[in-house]
């Protein structure tokens, strides 16, 4: 039986995915499909990244879509930095706790 280790998403996690898929413009049923979004939820993000200067309704392949802006890649490339910094911290941490259990272990360590 397969597992599933799908986390659920948060806020900002969504919003990067929105932005990301958008960056060389997006149409909606695009945008939705690849972020995994109902439509009332699309709505409501597309609404705040608009409203917020993060996103702008463009003409993508002749059709209404939306492209990220200047404002949006900025905040993409933070989330990105900030994801990689909490990894870092993450993968530090299990290592110096593998490490403090081996050491444990082998009686180095009360």
């Amino acid at each position: 039986m397969l597992e599933n280790k799908q986390k659920r998403r948060d806020q900002l996690s969504i919003t990067a995915n929105i932005l990301d898929i958008s960056k060389n413009g997006a149409l909606k049923t695009q945008i939705m499909y690849r972020a995994g979004l109902s439509f009332p939820q699309l709505n409501d993000y597309l609404i705040f990244l608009i409203d917020n200067n993060l996103l702008t309704p463009s003409n993508v392949e002749g059709k209404d879509g939306y492209t990220t802006t200047l404002k949006g890649r900025n905040f993409l490339k933070r989330h990105r930095e900030l994801t990689e910094m909490i990894k870092a911290k993450d993968w530090r941490k299990k290592q110096l706790s593998q490490t403090a259990a081996a050491l444990k272990r082998q009686g180095q360590l009360a």
